[in-house]
Parts: C-alpha cells; sequence; structure tokens
C-alpha cells in the first residue's frame, strides 16, 4: 500500500489543506480485517495518532475496479466494522475526525453531536462522490437513455441512516462514532429534515429515486431548493401556528453547489417578429437558475443518481449600487429579492394576486432550467451530430403532477424559438417525450390559471399554448365531425385546453356554419314553416295575425308626429328618456360584467393532450381518471392511459426505520432478499399461526411503542401507556382525509365513556392512544379549525382522571419523515378513512401494512388494492363506496338525508362547550344543511359515522383476541409485498420511459 506523508510546515489547518489537495482526487481503499475481491470505494483520509497541529498522512491506494456482482441481494448484510466489502473502524474514523478539522462548521473546541453530524455527514459524501461520479461517466460514455423525474416535492427525510444503510455501512460508522464519544443514533437524530415538501406527492418523489438508484435506472431528479419549505408547525392553544423552517441555517452537507450549471429564466417581456421569420421573446425580468446536487445511493450497488435542485438569483451587476448608496436600500436590492423569493417558500399562498404570480414562477423556473439542462446535456453527448429527432429515444421527461406542465411548452419553444425546429416537428418531438402522472380528481387540485395571468408573465407559451389548443380543436373536429353540433360543442368545452376562450380563428364560424347547414328545409315547405323554419300552426297564426290587424287599426299616429312618440305612441320626455337610456346601458353592462367567466388554461387538459402517456396511481383512481375526469379524451386517446400502483421503499420503511421487524423478516424468511425482491414477504403467511413467531412481532411491536411513549412525553408533555392501543392518522389535514369523522369518533367514545361507571368502561373499551399528526395549509381555515379540535378534545381529555390511560388524543407537532420512522413502526391500528374516490392513492397506508399495522379504511385509493393483498379479514373497511358518492350527495341536497341520532348526539355535545370555550359554530355547520359553500358535508362524515362507530367496535373485539390481532399483523406484512416502489418504477420503466437498467462494471 503506497503511502504519502505531508509534514505541516505550519499549525495553519489551511496551509496543511493545501498540502493534501493533490491526492484527493485518487480513491482510497479501505483496510478490513476480512478482505476479498470486492472492496468498496471511499475518499478518506487517515490519521496517525498524533495532534492535528502535528504531520499526518493520507493513504492513497490506487483503485482497481470491482468485479461485477451477479447476486447483491444474497450478499451478507455489510452493517457491521467486520464486514469483508467495506472500511474498518479505524478508517471510518480517520474520515470522520479529518472532516471535523479541514470542512467545520463549527468551532474546533468541541466534538458535540452538531459537529459530529456534519463531519460524518461528509465523510459518506466522499464516498458517495465517487459513486456517483462513476455513475454518470458511465452512462454519458454509453449515451444510454435516461429518465428525468420532474416534481415540485421531494420530501426526503434524513438522509444520513439511509445513505449509510444503502452503502452497508451502518455498523462501521456506529462504532467509529462510539469510539469518538458519540452514538450514531444521537448523531443522526441531529439531521433536520430536509424541508423539500409537504406529503405524499413528494414522499412518493424521494421512494421513486431510491428505487430508480436501487435498481440501476439511468435516471435522476429535478426540483427546487426551498429555503423555507412549507413551514414548521407549532401547537399552542390556538392551534396551528406556522413559523419559517430552518433546516438550512446550518447547512446541508449532502450537497454541491454547481457554480458551472446555471440556465437564464424570463418573465414578462414582450413577442417580437423577427427578420429571420422568428418570434423573439425580448425585455422583461431575467432571472438565473443555479444547480444543488444531492447524490442519491442505491441499496448495495454502486448505482449513485442525482438529485439536482435549482436555486435562483441575479447576477451581481442587477444590484443597484446607486440607489443603495442613495439611501433607497430597497430598490437597490428588488432584482435580487424578486429571484431569490421564487425559492423562499414550497406553495406561497395563492390568495393575492403576487401569491399567483409567485407560485407560476416556481413552476416555470422548475420546468426551464431543468429542461434547458436535459437539452444541454442531449447536445453534449451527441457531439457535432445532433438530430433532434432522436431525443425522445434518449429522454423521458415524467411530470409529477400538473405543477410541471410548463414543460410542454417551454420544450416547444426552445426547439423552435432556439433551434430552428418547425412547429411539426416540435410537436412531435414534445409528445413522444413527455409524459404525465395525475395525483388528485379533485378540481381546485387540477389546476387552472388565468389566462390574462399567463399572458402577461410568459407571453411566449401563452403563444405556444393557443397554438396547442388550435391543434386539439382541429383533432376533435376532424375525429368526430360536425353533424351532431350540439355534442360537439359539449366535447370541445369539456376537452379544450383554454376554458371561455373564442374558438380559434380558423374555427371561429363553426357553429355559425353547422347550425346554418342543419334543419334543411325543401322548398316546397317553406310556405308551411315559420320563421325560424318550424312547422306553423295556422289557427294559431290566424288567431295571431287577426290580433295584429286589430292592434294597428287602434292609436293610429300622423307620420310627422312619430318622431316626437314614444313607442305607445305618447309624446317624449326627452330628459327622461335619456336617463333611461343610460341607465338600461348601464345594467346591460353590468349584466355582461357579472355573467363574464373567467378566461382559464387548464393544465391537466394541457398534461394530457401534450403527453404520450397517462397514468393514475391505483386501481380505482385510474378508472375515476379514465370514466370521470378524462373521459373524452379517453375515449379519443385510450392507448395513452395506464394505471401505475403507487409503492414505498423497502429500504427507508422496514429495513431502516424498523431494525426489530427487519431482523425477524430475515431469520423466518432465511435470506435478507426481501430488501430488494418484496415478493419474499409473501412467504410468511405460511408461518402466520406459529406462537414463535407472533410473540416476536408482539416483542417488536411493544419495543418500537416505548420508543412512541418516550418521544410523545418529550413533544408534549403526555405521559401514555403502552400497553394501550396505538391508533394513528397522520398525513396532511383536509377535510376530504376526515380527521373530523376520526376526532368526532373519539369525542362519541369519550361521551359513552363519562356515561358509564369505572367498572362498565373498563370491560366495554379497550384502552387507546389515538394519535394524529399534520399540517394544515395556512390559509385552509377549515383545516385549521380541526386541528385546534383535535388539540381541545385532547386537552379535555387527556385531563379527565375518571378516563386516565382508558384514552388518550395526542396531536404531534410538525409531522415529518423522521415522526413518520418513529411512529409507522410502533402502529396498531392506522386511519385511512377518506370519503370514497377522492383519495388518488394514498402511501403511508403502504408503510404502516408493511410494518404490520392493521388499517381501517375505505375502499379508496390503494386501500382497495391493499385489502386484496392482505385478505379481506385483515382490514376493518366501512362506508359508502365510490359509485355511490354522486348519489348520496344529490339525496342530500334534495333533502331526503336523515343523520344517524348517534351523529346528532356527539355534535350536541360538541356544540355544548364541553371541549372549551372556542366556538365550534362553523365546524360543526359544514356538516348541516343541504346545500351551499362550506355547508351540506360534502365530505359524507354524517353518511359514513355510523358505519365507522360499528366498524370501531369490531377492531376492539379483535384486539381483545391478542393471537388474532397479530395474525392479522402478520399477513399485512405477508400481503404487502405489491406496494414496494421498485415494482412501480420497473412498470414506469418498461411501459412509459423505455429505459433498461445499466450496472455499473
Amino acid at each position: 500500500m503506497a503511502v504519502s506523508q505531508f509534514s505541516s510546515m505550519s499549525t495553519r489547518p489551511s496551509e496543511a489543506l493545501v498540502q493534501c489537495t493533490s491526492s484527493l482526487s485518487r480513491f482510497i481503499e479501505f483496510g478490513s480485517r476480512n478482505r476479498t475481491s470486492k472492496q468498496k470505494l471511499l475518499l478518506i483520509r487517515t490519521f496517525n495518532s498524533r495532534p492535528p497541529t502535528t504531520s499526518f498522512c493520507i493513504k492513497c491506494v490506487s483503485s482497481q475496479p470491482s468485479p461485477k456482482t451477479k447476486d447483491r441481494v444474497t450478499e451478507e448484510d455489510t452493517s457491521s466494522s467486520q464486514n469483508s466489502s467495506g472500511p474498518d473502524t479505524a478508517s471510518v474514523a480517520s474520515s470522520i475526525q479529518y472532516h471535523a478539522e479541514f470542512t467545520p462548521l463549527f468551532s474546533p473546541e468541541k466534538f458535540e453531536p452538531p459537529k459530529a453530524f456534519f463531519a460524518t455527514a461528509q465523510s459518506v459524501r466522499d464516498s458517495l462522490i465517487i459513486n456517483w461520479n462513476s455513475t454518470y461517466e458511465y452512462y454519458e460514455r454509453l449515451n444510454v437513455k435516461q429518465a428525468y423525474y420532474l416534481s415540485m416535492e421531494f420530501l426526503q427525510g434524513r438522509a444520513l441512516l439511509n445513505a449509510i444503510g444503502n452503502l452497508g455501512l451502518t455498523g462501521a460508522y456506529a462504532e467509529a462514532l462510539s469510539k469518538l464519544g458519540q452514538s450514531l443514533e444521537n448523531v443522526v437524530s441531529q439531521e433536520p429534515d430536509a424541508a423539500l415538501g409537504n406529503g405524499g406527492l413528494g414522499r412518493l418523489a424521494s421512494c421513486f429515486l431510491d428505487s430508480m438508484a436501487t435498481l440501476n435506472y439511468p435516471a435522476w431528479g429535478y426540483g427546487l431548493r426551498y429555503k423555507y419549505g412549507l413551514f414548521k408547525q407549532r401547537i399552542t392553544k390556538d392551534g396551528q401556528e406556522e413559523v419559517a423552517e430552518d433546516w438550512l441555517e446550518l447547512g446541508n452537507p449532502w450537497e454541491i453547489e454547481r457554480n458551472d450549471v446555471s440556465y437564464p429564466v424570463k418573465f414578462y417581456g414582450k413577442i417580437v417578429p423577427g427578420s429571420d421569420g422568428k418570434s423573439h421573446w425580448i425585455g422583461g425580468e431575467d432571472i438565473k437558475a443555479v444547480a444543488y446536487d444531492i447524490p442519491i445511493p442505491g441499496y448495495k450497488t454502486k448505482t449513485t443518481i442525482n438529485l439536482r435542485l435549482w436555486s435562483t438569483m441575479v447576477p451581481s451587476e442587477d444590484f443597484d449600487l446607486s440607489a443603495f448608496n442613495a439611501g433607497d436600500h430597497t430598490k437597490a436590492a428588488e432584482a435580487l429579492t424578486n429571484a431569490e423569493k421564487i425559492c423562499y417558500i414550497l406553495y406561497p399562498g395563492d390568495e393575492s394576486v403576487e401569491g399567483k404570480v409567485l407560485r407560476l414562477k416556481q413552476q416555470y423556473t422548475l420546468c426551464s432550467a431543468s429542461l434547458q439542462d436535459i437539452i444541454a446535456r442531449f447536445e453534449k453527448r451527441s457531439a457535432a451530430n445532433v438530430n433532434w429527432e432522436e431525443f425522445p429515444e434518449k429522454v423521458a421527461v415524467q411530470m409529477n403532477d400538473t405543477h410541471p406542465t410548463l414543460c410542454i411548452p417551454e420544450l416547444i419553444r426552445i426547439l423552435i424559438d432556439l433551434k430552428g425546429l418547425s412547429w411539426k416537428e416540435a410537436w412531435n418531438i414534445t409528445q413522444r417525450t413527455v409524459a404525465y402522472t395525475n395525483h388528485t380528481v379533485l378540481p381546485e387540485a387540477l389546476e387552472k390559471w388565468s389566462f390574462e395571468l399567463m399572458q402577461k408573465l410568459l407571453p411566449r407559451h401563452m403563444e405556444i399554448i393557443e397554438m396547442i389548443d388550435e391543434e386539439l380543436v382541429h383533432t376533435i373536429v376532424s375525429e368526430y365531425g360536425t353533424a351532431d353540433p350540439d355534442l360537439l360543442e359539449k366535447r370541445l368545452k369539456e376537452m379544450r385546453i383554454l376554458e371561455n376562450v373564442d374558438l380559434p380563428a380558423t374555427f371561429a364560424d363553426l357553429f355559425v356554419k353547422t347550425k346554418e347547414s342543419t334543419d334543411v328545409v325543401p322548398d316546397d315547405e317553406l310556405e308551411n314553416c315559420d320563421e325560424e323554419g318550424g312547422p306553423v300552426d295556422e289557427e294559431l297564426e290566424s288567431a295571431q295575425e287577426d290580433g295584429v290587424l286589430e292592434e294597428e287599426s287602434t292609436d293610429v299616429v300622423p307620420d310627422d308626429e312619430l318622431e316626437n312618440c314614444d313607442e305607445e305612441g305618447g309624446p317624449v320626455d326627452e330628459e327622461l328618456e335619456s336617463e333611461q337610456e343610460d341607465d338600461v346601458l348601464e345594467e346591460e353592462k353590468e349584466a355582461e360584467a357579472v355573467q363574464e367567466p373567467p378566461q382559464l388554461v387548464r393544465m391537466a387538459n394541457l398534461c394530457v393532450v401534450g403527453s404520450h402517456a397517462v397514468n393514475g396511481v391505483a386501481e380505482i383512481h385510474s378508472e375515476i381518471v379514465t370514466n370521470e375526469v378524462f373521459n373524452e379524451f379517453y375515449k379519443l386517446w385510450p392507448e395513452k392511459f395506464q394505471n401505475k400502483t403507487n409503492g414505498v421503499t423497502p429500504r427507508r420503511w422496514i429495513r431502516f426505520c424498523n431494525p426489530d421487524l427487519s431482523s425477524i423478516l430475515t431469520s423466518w424468511l432465511g435470506t435478507e432478499d426481501w430488501v430488494t425482491n418484496t415478493g419474499k414477504l409473501a412467504e410468511l403467511r405460511k408461518f402466520a399461526d406459529n406462537e414463535d413467531l407472533q410473540s416476536q412481532f408482539r416483542a417488536a411491536k411493544r419495543n418500537n411503542k416505548m420508543k412512541v411513549v418516550s418521544f410523545i412525553k418529550e413533544k408534549t408533555g403526555y405521559s401514555v401507556s403502552p400497553d394501550a392501543m396505538f391508533d394513528i392518522q397522520v398525513k396532511r389535514i383536509h377535510e376530504y382525509k376526515r380527521q373530523l369523522m376520526n376526532i368526532l369518533g373519539i369525542v362519541y367514545r369519550y361521551k359513552k365513556m363519562k356515561e358509564m361507571s369505572a367498572v362498565e368502561r373498563k370491560a366495554k373499551f379497550v384502552p387507546r392512544v389515538c394519535i394524529f399528526g399534520g399540517k394544515a395549509f395556512a390559509t385552509y381555515v377549515q383545516a385549521k379549525r380541526i386541528v385546534k379540535f383535535i388539540t381541545d378534545v385532547g386537552a379535555t381529555v387527556n385531563h379527565d382522571p375518571e378516563i386516565g390511560d382508558l384514552l388518550k388524543v395526542i396531536f404531534v407537532p410538525d409531522y415529518n419523515v423522521s415522526v413518520a420512522e418513529l411512529l409507522i413502526p410502533a402502529s396498531e391500528l392506522s386511519q385511512h378513512i377518506s370519503t370514497a374516490g377522492m383519495e388518488a392513492s394514498g402511501t403511508s397506508n403502504m408503510k404502516f401494512a408493511m410494518n404490520g399495522c392493521i388499517l381501517i379504511g375505505t375502499l379508496d385509493g390503494a386501500n382497495v388494492e391493499i385489502r386484496q393483498e392482505v385478505g379481506e379479514e385483515n382490514f376493518f373497511l366501512f362506508g359508502a363506496r365510490a359509485h355511490e358518492i354522486a348519489g348520496l350527495r344529490k339525496e342530500r341536497s334534495e333533502g331526503k338525508f336523515v343523520p344517524d341520532a348517534r351523529f346528532e348526539e356527539v355534535k350536541k355535545f360538541v356544540k355544548s362547550g364541553v371541549f372549551g370555550s372556542y366556538n365550534y359554530d362553523e365546524l360543526m355547520g359544514s356538516l348541516e344543511g343541504n346545500e351551499g359553500f362550506g355547508q351540506a358535508d360534502y365530505f359524507l362524515v354524517g353518511k359514513d359515522f355510523p358505519s365507522y362507530l360499528e366498524c370501531q367496535e369490531k377492531v376492539d373485539e379483535a384486539y381483545c383476541d391478542q393471537k388474532r390481532w397479530t395474525r392479522m399483523s402478520i399477513m399485512n406484512t405477508a400481503g404487502s409485498s405489491k406496494f414496494s416502489s421498485d415494482r412501480t418504477i420497473q412498470e414506469y420503466a418498461r411501459d412509459i420511459w423505455n429505459i433498461i437498467p445499466v450496472e455499473l462494471p
């Protein structure tokens, strides 16, 4: 082993650092007590035992290419310092020490947990960078087709434990930190969750990246680098309070700023025709998007892919130095502020015009910077032989929901305006490149933007969108013809991208001509037709003619007096008539203003038209997409539509977050293959009645519950019993997810307890700890009322000495991925109770099932498939079905709904003030009445409430039989194999992206 020794000529770290940089580009190989030819390469600096101010050395070993692993899944777990393919503890400790001194963010005096975390993360990042660079050098050399996943959210959670777990270095880092006086668990807890997402959309995107890397697919992600994320949630006596997230305050050790990778992004301005015949977008507001890269390692594979996040800024010359020196500091920094605020907040409030503009700027920044980067990479790989027809053969762009819709007009703009392609060529390439995942059936989430706003902010894109809309109109007219003008008009109204906008000029007289050409009456019948072409009622016409003649014979006014008479022949009051005419005109103008519908751009329709593939994210959701949401498009292009049921990564959601269960699975299945082949989990079914396995399952669950008991005490101050059932609902707070039904069920339970004696209630009710978590959007008033209500119920119930440990209600503040990793392994019952047909898929339901939790839920989203996989007897089902919802709402609007007595009882109990002085009339009022915004129980809480209560009684009954309950728990884990994101990504790769795995040599 060649060793280079550098003597420190100075005690200053900066000079020592300069001395060692020449060696940092070489691979450094960890030594191990049990080496094999399969060596993991890490960039490591090894110190001697002397103080850092004296000499030190770096062990440098030239790398040897490791042989391709034939079956990496069957390798032994490398989570020990004794493993044959990883570094030894001393090398890891040395690397951590190096970063603590030479890449510090903290003062040198102490090695405390925050400093230990950053040093450890930077040490791990070194190894990732080597694999990361190798991955993309290999992809570039092979010029393989790559998939690019564009998402406004990537909810990663903490990265350290996941990274060392995927690298198989958990044991080595745990031992190294222990020798340095720290515990891995404590160091890991210092990492803040990356605030790059909010809920299931972002968590799914991060699961997908993990699976792409693990399965060796050439792909990466694009997003925005939010400075403050959504918000940090605090729970006070007033409910939810939002404060800015501080995840970047101490820096992010995983990211690398790429100052050499930046692209211009333009807003506003105008379009002028050039002498070359092309449109030119000039003027306006110019910003720069700068790339920040985060490596995403695969599990036990060298493949390390990339998440590229964009941050926004302006060049330094845009800072107005003259204005600053003149004292106008706000004006001086205006351009800088306008640029930077684009990446301040995830989903800024859009109640104001300014908020809408900011959201649209965010979406366009993501699309424009990402596509410019993708195209630059394509051109680089093509060298001098750029063939744009090959672009879809080398690039697949996946739009995660409607937020990246502007990819479609932006790609067309670049191809036409900058690359010189024709409209036909650009449109064809774009459709073959882009695909769209729909995540919702909620109308408010199928984005619509103001036509006027988009025209002002993105004038060139609106021209292109109008061209796409015209292309669509032409397709619809060609496909369906004009024989049935009413049906054609209905289809156009439903399918057009531009809502309430006149037809394109080429089709302006379409319906005029169509109507003129229909209902043609033969000449010989004209004499028997009325003026509108209808048959004449001769008797009626004769009577009308007599009446007209009679009218004509009376009140005849001489011609010379007509000009001074009103319509009835009376004298004209000219001043009064003038005033009346003005009033009429004013009324007509007001009527027009009131009736004029807003002109909108329907982003979801644009996604469908501009994509070659459209997929839903669960079987029932995809059926709703094709049968309802996009039915007309489905009838026109059935081949476009697919289902891709979501999945989650079993690495983070079992292997790393639930080590107790992981050990059980590996032991009983006889292999760790299940981590990358979840189909193996199905083999657990044959042991479901085994008493030893059941005993181990219960022990693992209790260990996880004990962790949550401590966490709840720390975060809320409440003490809960680990012997109680842990009943959990954690997800975004929204009316359709029906946290309100859950808490009303708890209130009913509490009321019944209070009506019983101590002996009766103990005999009747299973002890429960009911845990809620999730954020209500800052401007979603009703959702925030629900949070307040939950916390008020908890404050009353948890302090009631008569109830004690029989019932506790906990709201966990600032729910995030790290909290989920703690709660999900401890859960015993999980609530997925959305109104049927409204949850596209859900992914937390999959995580709970994987961890042996039993679900109570409706037949909504992925619940349908989970119930099929785990067995109907292992799922608590209640509520109306999706196909019944429209009829039930109609029944309600007609005043036919008769509420259950228990539902009325619980509402009355809430209104009695038992949970404090807060006025819940608005919240309870949303469940009452038969129609109107914010009323009429749109989400059918009242309808499903009786069924929900009865189902909860079955839950209590099942929990009393712990053998039966544990069997159900085992069957949930065994039945969750379908819901791995590995399976989902394989389907995307095969059916939509047309990419294949590329394993590094």
